[in-house]
């Protein structure tokens, strides 16, 4: 079993890969599991997936869509439907050829994403246009086989929703394409302190089998790209390859127009690399399984006394939660205070109560800020009132920090010469062409790509690509970057 250990993490600026790999076993959000490739979440890592999962299912019920379940088996026939789906996707499958001591009559895929099964429902759930819209989402997990695998970040088996509706027309499914992304960066900004670029994959970078593939892109501490969530518009695609047709308006056969949107467990990946530093996690109040942590201090020898601070604790532990707070008294035994104190900033908590005798004399505690480490005495009977807004403070000034820290490794490119230099240092803006060829040449020559197409960003009109000299194939410039 791995605990904290008694030295400190590899600092971020010596090896950010190792900060991270070690970041995520000490403060108890994931362990090995026996099967390569895979991990298990731990509660603390799982309670924070948890609260994710409840604050988007209300922005997704919200805009009126509805949870249900699929079967994890799928028929691999339905895979051959979709050809640039079956063409995607088929390195990553995982296939069951044999159940119940018997070689299966037809192989099944465990899923990696539900569009063929879905759209096979679809066919018999969608008969007029009095049907539409489908808005349905599934909490589920999912297996891609993966060769290289890191925590959250791309591992075997993983989390996530995926969201599939089914439209009347391209007009509403476009329209929910877009809507779901905004509730995506909505959820980052409001909810994770994290700030993203929305934007639009290029042709290549599309999801496999769709007609529009919109992202959110976050950048990371070590000035990487992280894709955080993607909204796509199918099109007729899955409609025509399962046949999911309707009566229309004018009593005439039509193909649904469909989408599919997705958000998973690496998002936590995202919101450890976004926020963390060299102490540990850094996390967003909205999200953390803790908001405050109460650190009891007891008088060694004194019974009475460590007898008064723990109970005092415990009323105020419950006058927080009254007021919403997540809050836990760390009553354990056996650790030192100060281990106490290293933990709970290994584990992100945004404040952290610590009260003993003489400060339970002088009606005070002392409030710990992990964001910037200063410490702040409060009286007792001010702490529910004050915590709230201590809380709300917190996540706008991580907030303004991850901007602030994203907006300076921003930068603009005009040759390709300084493409190549500054991709070094961050993000890019640059003119491009949209020639696969060259998005392909640029990623071999500087590991970085096309991370998206902004919705909001400098012009391209009247511009030539950076790289061939062909004149600019988008509105925008491109967003080029190194990524996980």
């Amino acid at each position: 079993m791995r605990g904290m250990s008694k030295k400190g993490l590899t600092p971020q600026g010596e090896d950010f890969s190792a900060w991270y790999n070690e970041l995520v076993y000490e403060a108890d959000l994931v362990d090995l599991s026996p099967v390569r490739g895979s991990f298990v979440i731990r509660p603390y890592g799982y309670a924070l997936w948890e609260n994710i999962q409840r604050d988007l299912d209300a922005m997704f019920k919200a805009t009126g869509h509805e949870n249900l379940y699929f079967p994890l088996l799928i028929p691999m026939s339905f895979f051959e439907r979709e050809a640039d789906h079956v063409e995607g996707f088929s390195p990553e499958l995982a296939v069951v050829t044999h159940a119940g001591g018997k070689e299966l009559e037809e192989p099944l895929a465990i899923r990696p994403t539900s569009e063929t099964i879905i759209g096979e429902l679809y066919s018999k759930w969608v008969q007029s246009y009095r049907d539409l819209p489908l808005l349905y989402n599934q909490w589920a997990n999912v297996m891609r086989w993966e060769l290289r695998t890191r925590p959250f970040l791309r591992t075997t088996e993983f989390l996530w929703q995926e969201g599939h509706t089914a439209h009347a027309t391209a007009e509403e499914a476009l329209e929910e394409t877009r809507r779901m992304l905004d509730v995506y960066a909505t959820f980052a900004r409001d909810y994770a302190a994290i700030p993203v670029v929305e934007g639009e994959k290029t042709e290549g970078e599309r999801f496999a089998g769709a007609k529009q593939t919109l992202t959110i892109e976050a950048m990371m501490r070590d000035r990487k790209a992280l894709q955080s969530g993607t909204s796509h518009y199918m099109g007729e695609n899955f409609s025509r390859a399962f046949d999911i047709t309707f009566n229309d308006v004018n009593n005439e056969q039509a193909y649904a127009h469909t989408t599919s949107w997705g958000f998973s467990t690496r998002f936590i990946g995202a919101i450890i690399m976004t926020h963390g530093d060299d102490a540990g996690l850094i996390l967003p109040p909205k999200l953390a399984p803790h908001q405050v942590v109460i650190v009891p201090i007891s008088r060694r020898n004194d019974d009475e006394a460590t007898a008064r601070v723990t109970a005092e604790a415990q009323r105020l532990a419950t006058s927080l939660a009254e007021v919403g707070v997540r809050v836990k008294v760390d009553e354990r035994e056996g650790m030192s205070p100060g281990w106490k104190f290293n933990e709970w900033e290994r584990k992100g908590v945004p404040l952290r109560i610590e009260l003993g005798p003489k400060d339970l004399e002088a009606g005070t505690v002392l409030l710990a800020d992990r964001l910037s480490g200063e410490k702040d005495t409060v009286a007792i009977d001010q702490v529910a009132s004050r915590v709230p807004g201590l809380l709300e403070a917190f996540h706008e000034r991580l907030f303004e920090r991850a901007r602030v820290f994203r907006d300076e490794h921003i930068f603009e490119a005009e040759t390709y010469e300084e493409l190549k230099e500054k991709v070094e240092h961050g993000w890019v803006y640059a003119t491009h062409c949209g020639d696969p060829e060259s998005e392909a040449r640029i990623q071999e020559e500087t590991k970085a790509t096309v991370r998206c197409i902004p919705l909001e960003g400098p012009s391209a009109e009247g511009t030539v690509c950076v790289h061939t000299g062909k004149p600019s194939g988008y509105a925008r410039k491109v967003i080029f970057a190194k990524a996980y």
